[in-house]
Order: C-alpha cells, then structure tokens, then sequence
C-alpha cells in the first residue's frame, strides 16, 4: 500500500525524459517539434514496483484541438486553422515514434502492435515506457480556466484509425486531491488493488486508470482511517469491491472521476471486477486468520472487516 521510494520513482522519470529527449532530436530533424509530459500512475504517485510502466505523451505542436462549444470558441478566439487534421497528424506521429524508438535504442524491443501506445523496453533502459503519440486538445473547461490540468489531448487508436480525447491531468488532479483531503488513503487502496492484480493467478485484465476510478467511489470516511489503522484500507477496499461485484448493475452506473465515459463498459471489466474482488476476499480472510485465535473465527466477511480495521498493520 505504501509509495515506492523516492528513488525508484527518480529512475522511472529520468528513464522517460531520456526516451523523450531522443524523441525530440530525431522528430525535429523531420521538422517535427514535439512537447513531452507524464500521464498515469507515476505522475498520481500510484506506480507499483517491477509492475508499473512510464507513460510518456508525445505532443505534436504543429496543431491542437477544441472544443467548439466552449468559451474562447464561441467568441472567435482560434483562428490560422490547421491544414492537416488531427487524425493525420497522430498517424504520421505514430509512424516516427516507431520508426525512431527502434533507431534510437537498438538493444531494446520496441513494441509496435498497441493501439494507443508504442512500448519500449529492455536494453538500457530501467523501465518499460508506453511512448502515446498525442496533440492538445483545449476542453471547455479549460478554455474558461486556463489550467493545465483542464486541458485535455487527442490520441490515436491505431487499430480504428480515429482519435480518441482524453483528460489525463483532470484525472490526476481529481484523484489526488480527494486522496490528499483524507491523509492519502486512496493512493494506498489503489496501490493495493494493482498489487493484488499483479500478484493475481486470476486474469484480472482491468487497466490501472479503470482499478483508480473504482476506488475513486469507496467510502472516503472509512479509507481516511488508514492513517491510523492501516489494515482499515485492505477492510473498505475489500467492502467496496465486494459491493460492485455482487452489484452489477450498480457499478455499471459509475463513472471515471472527470465523467467522460463509463467505468465498467464491458462485460471483460466486470469479469476483472469479480476475479479482484475475490482475491481481496482471500487477503482480507488471511489477514484476519492471521491476527485473530482460531477460537474467535467469525465466518462473516463484515465481521471480520470489523475486525481487523483497528488493528495495528
């Protein structure tokens, strides 16, 4: 549940910014001026050891997106339209990215077949890093706030030949302040969901950014006693996940933090959704056995989340 080490999370950056400084060299010598930011777990501080990749937005400047309903739209504000779209802007963006990743670290294998991200890994390199070609897309929102963290991107879906938008810095900020507001406990619930994923003999497919936006709708009051018992999170973690997975059609109603499209979408989702909640089942049952006398055993899951929720870890 606990945070990498500071220093595992340098290297993890230092490995991104070294792939994005390559990048940036051989894209301008195509006449190609890019931007790099992180996006996902490292930036949210949620990132696994031996687990989590490095995303790293690879932004085209040569144009950016908007939202035509918003504020600056309306009023005229974007003008020098662009002569490429941005469909074809990314293809041509994806096409480099592979071309130059290999080019550039020749000992690493660059993987080629995801439809939003290319992965690089191996080689020299410390940690795998998912390079997602990208340009700006300026939300309503931001364009009445200015924030960074209100502007959203447009990426590439290789394999459907269209753009998709997305608000990845909306997301950050969204859960890290709720996580921030009760002592870190929902950077801690996320953190034990992708370890119980990753540890899983289950084939629990449900993406990093999908296990964040679950536990985005836990109860804030129970996981904010992490920061006294720490076993209280493995209790509501389990409690919540529990709920959904018995209660489809409930969390089939949720919605990723910044409300722009369903959490559980598919019907493979829901499936990752049992197969974790039933592996939390299985901690919850032997951390409980582990701290409670045989002649004490409940059978009740809801007692022995009492139970072990004000025990010391």
């Amino acid at each position: 549940m606990q945070a990498v080490s500071d220093t595992y999370t340098k290297v993890s950056k230092e490995t991104a910014f070294r792939v994005a400084n390559q990048l940036k060299d051989r894209l301008a010598k195509r006449g190609i001026v890019a931007e790099f930011e992180l996006q996902g777990s490292v930036p949210l501080d949620v990132h696994i050891k031996g687990v989590s990749d490095v995303d790293l937005l690879t932004l085209a400047s040569e144009l950016f997106s908007y939202d035509v309903k918003g504020f600056k739209a309306l009023h005229g504000k974007y003008c020098n339209p662009a002569k490429r779209t941005a469909l074809e802007v990314l293809i041509e963006l994806r096409g480099h990215v592979e071309t130059d990743l290999a080019d550039a670290f020749s000992a690493a294998k660059v993987d080629k077949t995801g439809a939003k991200a290319v992965k690089i890994s191996g080689g020299s390199l410390a940690r795998d890093v998912d390079v997602v070609p990208a340009v700006w897309f300026d939300t309503a929102q931001y364009q009445l706030t200015g924030l960074a963290s209100d502007r959203g991107t447009k990426i590439l879906d290789k394999k459907a030949s269209k753009t998709i938008e997305n608000q990845p810095f909306r997301h950050i900020e969204l859960i890290g302040a709720r996580c921030d507001k009760i002592g870190g406990g929902l950077r801690k619930a996320i953190r034990l969901c992708k370890n119980i994923k990753a540890d899983s003999d289950r084939n629990i497919t449900l993406p990093s950014f999908d296990i964040a936006s679950t536990m985005y709708h836990a109860d804030m009051k129970a996981l904010r006693l992490g920061s006294f018992y720490e076993l209280s999170i493995l209790a509501e973690t389990q409690r919540h996940l529990d709920y959904l997975a018995c209660n489809h059609g409930v969390a089939k109603t949720l919605y990723v933090p910044d409300g722009s499209r369903l959490i559980f979408d598919t019907n493979e989702k829901l499936r990752s959704l049992n197969d974790l909640s039933r592996d939390m089942d299985e901690l919850l049952d032997a951390v409980y056995a582990e701290h409670t006398p045989a002649y004490l055993a409940q059978y009740l899951m809801s007692d022995k989340r009492q139970a072990i929720s004000k025990l010391a870890a």
